[in-house]
């Protein structure tokens, strides 16, 4: 099978999740930044999780959660008729929840940075929250909105437990660039491997390396 084929299902893979936690990330990160409840920290912790949990383990927690036997994934089946394990709709929902800090973390230290004040001073100019928000913050935030997108859409190229254990090896609905790689070298085709595998490397290093020149390039300003 062409290589094309695990590389656009990854970058569809990747494109989704990243829409879907600008969606959802995005006010999670700013009641984390602005809240005092005392539930924060145990958000704080569940949001984070992830970047110490084993993927596999997270990974194998979800495939019971989605399986055809739980609640959510019965209801899933009775909707579409498809189940969520070993479908690309189950790669999304696993996704997410593997790059929910990648999202989270950057845009709630950018919303903290910026503070109540200019936002204060919107409010005494007559703008409403939303108005204020939108006028105010998001350019405010424009560099941790920056990094947060790069930084998912990167992650979500390189997962591997979590898409494995939840989606399989499936050509055409959840083999990814990871997988195929794994595939390669279980197969001894090192010279397929090496190839996928350094074009992850350059993209990682290109990634990095644009997030690291844009944050020194254009520091962020409060007004």
């Amino acid at each position: 099978m062409s290589e094309m084929g695990p590389m656009w299902l990854t970058v569809q893979l990747a494109g989704v999740t990243t829409a879907v936690l600008l969606v959802l990330g995005t006010p999670l990160a700013w009641w984390l930044a602005r809240t005092r409840a005392t539930i924060k920290p145990v958000v704080e912790t569940v949001t984070a999780l992830p970047l110490v949990l084993p993927p596999t383990v997270l990974g194998f927690y979800l495939l019971i959660l989605l399986s055809p036997d739980s609640a959510i994934g019965s209801l899933w089946i009775s909707i579409t008729g498809d189940t969520l394990t070993f479908s690309f709709a189950g790669l999304v929902v696993a996704s997410v929840l593997y790059s929910l800090p990648f999202m989270v973390q950057p845009l709630q230290s950018a919303f903290e940075n910026v503070g109540a004040g200019p936002l204060e001073a919107a409010a005494s100019l007559g703008a409403n929250p939303w108005d204020a928000f939108f006028s105010v913050t998001l350019p405010l935030c424009a560099r941790g909105f920056l990094t947060a997108t790069v930084l998912t859409f990167a992650h979500t190229i390189g997962e591997f437990g979590v898409v494995l254990m939840v989606g399989g090896n499936i050509p055409g609905e959840t083999k990814v660039v990871s997988i195929a790689i794994y595939e390669h070298v279980e197969t001894l085709r090192y010279a397929q491997a090496h190839s996928l595998s350094a074009m992850l490397m350059a993209f990682a290093f290109a990634v990095l390396f644009a997030v690291y020149f844009l944050n020194r390039r254009f520091p962020m300003r409060v007004y």
